[in-house]
């Protein structure tokens, strides 16, 4: 009798271990992934194999940024992200968005990557905001780029925040960086909550 039961109880647990938020960001990155896709079939000058992902719901220290193969349908690297400081509500694990100056929040929607520049944290890259939520971004000096303070290995503990920019480790950055510069048109980047 005794067998049976430890038998019984791995089978058991085990049948609970599939995180319900697991599912919901799987769903959440499906979503994003076809309305993605969408855009960069209408219009040529958008990459139509490679996109970027952020899932702003996913806690700072784990990875939230998701370097994603639209041809073979899967994550290709992931990293971490800092969001703005003015994003932080005060209560762990939730965020608020916006789209105004000055507000240091991270501001959500689609972006269009542009060309980059040299600037305070170095190499950067111009973001353009292609929805209303983030029509201001360039505006604003929303930036993809690299910051030391940046873990690079996910932890239990939130990491830095920045002034409403996607800012990752320098390492992560070099990885990204080298898909953008080998593309030949503007790559995606999809941040949603």
């Amino acid at each position: 009798m005794r067998k049976i039961l430890l038998i019984f109880i791995p089978l058991f647990l085990s049948s609970f271990s599939i995180n319900s938020d697991d599912n919901s960001t799987e769903e959440k990155l499906n979503t994003q992934v076809e309305e993605v896709r969408k855009i960069v079939n209408e219009n040529p000058k958008f990459n139509k194999e490679i996109a970027f992902f952020i899932d702003m719901e996913i806690r700072s220290g784990k990875n939230r940024f998701f370097i994603y193969d639209l041809k073979n349908n899967t994550i290709i690297d992931e990293g971490l992200v800092a969001h703005g400081s003015g994003s932080e509500t005060g209560i762990p694990g939730k965020l608020k968005f916006s789209n105004v100056a000055n507000s240091l929040s991270t501001s959500l929607g689609k972006y269009s990557i542009g060309k980059y520049y040299n600037g305070q944290f170095g190499k950067a890259y111009k973001l353009y905001g292609l929805d209303e939520t983030n029509s201001n971004a360039f505006r604003r000096s929303i930036v993809l780029h690299k910051f030391w303070a940046v873990p690079y290995e996910e932890q239990d503990k939130c990491i830095c925040t920045s002034y409403g920019c996607p800012m990752v480790n320098e390492t992560y950055f070099s990885r990204i960086e080298k898909i953008i510069d080998n593309s030949k048109t503007n790559i995606i980047l999809s941040i949603y909550y």
